[in-house]
């Protein structure tokens, strides 16, 4: 009798401490709680202190925190069928007053991302960097991860139970034979523009030698043209001065011939004048003796 009412008495203690402990809850502010009654939902629970019927009730915990997913390896093509690994992180959270539904529909945010978000990401990661070649999609990295994120999340919109806060295109890995290739583009347009450097080089070398030899050209031809301009200047002058003495020894011939015509006997005066006072010592028979008259 004392074992059977002392388990009777534990048995009611454990149902009143049952009723008791399993009518309230507690949610995390992280967290939001999905009510089912007999498994079905029935509500949800925000953060704090909740009630509920014992027995009956139970409560199940979302987290609502922000959570990054990783997809790692992802084989693409870019459009000039370069095949790439990529490698993807999304950062997402269960939207708060969605949880309902998302438990109803997936029970888990795990299950939600495996089944919706995955093929979403997978999907339209190719599409999106299948529209771009191998250099732009290293040139445009940034164009093309809001690209990729605007895909995805266009994508994730009829389902609004999770919300994309960003996505990340952490890593494009191509193939070593279109790295080499790649390389081997880069040593050619080095030596390309080494060419390129030399011939502008040579060409401002050549302009400064034809402006050079043109600039002693015309020093050689300016100096050429002043010594014309003086020589014909001298030329000038000497015909001037010799046209001038002539024009002086015309004026004095001119003068003595009138000198002479009106005045014979000036020859017989400058005669005189030069003669030195010597007579000859030989003389010519029947010939005068200079300047002396006999008359």
């Amino acid at each position: 009798m004392n074992n059977g009412i002392i388990a009777a008495v534990v048995a009611a203690v454990a149902v009143v401490a049952a009723i008791v402990f399993g009518s309230w809850y507690t949610v995390d502010q992280t967290e939001r709680g999905v009510i089912l009654r007999t498994g079905a939902v029935i509500g949800t629970a925000q953060p704090g202190l909740g009630f509920k019927v014992p027995l009956l009730d139970t409560v199940q915990k979302i987290s609502v925190k922000t959570i990054t997913y990783s997809w790692d390896k992802m084989n693409s093509y870019s459009y000039d069928q370069q095949p790439a690994d990529l490698k993807i992180s999304v950062t997402l959270r269960a939207a708060p007053e969605k949880v309902g539904e998302l438990y109803a529909k997936f029970g888990r945010l795990e299950t939600a991302v495996n089944q919706v978000v995955s093929p979403a990401v997978n999907q339209q990661v190719k599409i999106v960097f299948g529209r771009y070649t191998a250099v732009k999609a290293i040139q445009e990295r940034g164009q093309l991860n809001a690209a990729i994120k605007d895909a995805i999340t266009a994508t994730l919109r009829d389902d609004p139970m999770i919300i994309v806060e960003s996505v990340q295109l952490e890593n494009i890995e191509f193939s070593a034979n279109y790295l080499h290739s790649i390389e081997q583009r880069m040593l050619a347009e080095v030596e390309v523009q080494k060419l390129q450097q030399n011939a502008e080089r040579e060409k401002v070398q050549a302009q400064i030698t034809v402006t050079q030899a043109t600039a002693k050209a015309n020093a050689v031809r300016a100096e050429a043209q002043a010594a014309a301009d003086a020589l014909r200047l001298n030329g000038e002058a000497r015909a001037t001065n010799i046209r001038l003495v002539g024009e002086a020894e015309a004026a004095a011939i001119e003068a003595r011939a009138k000198a002479l015509g009106s005045n014979p006997n000036l020859v017989t005066l400058v005669q005189a004048e030069r003669w030195n006072g010597v007579l000859p010592t030989t003389m010519v028979p029947g010939s005068a003796v200079p300047f002396v008259s006999v008359k």
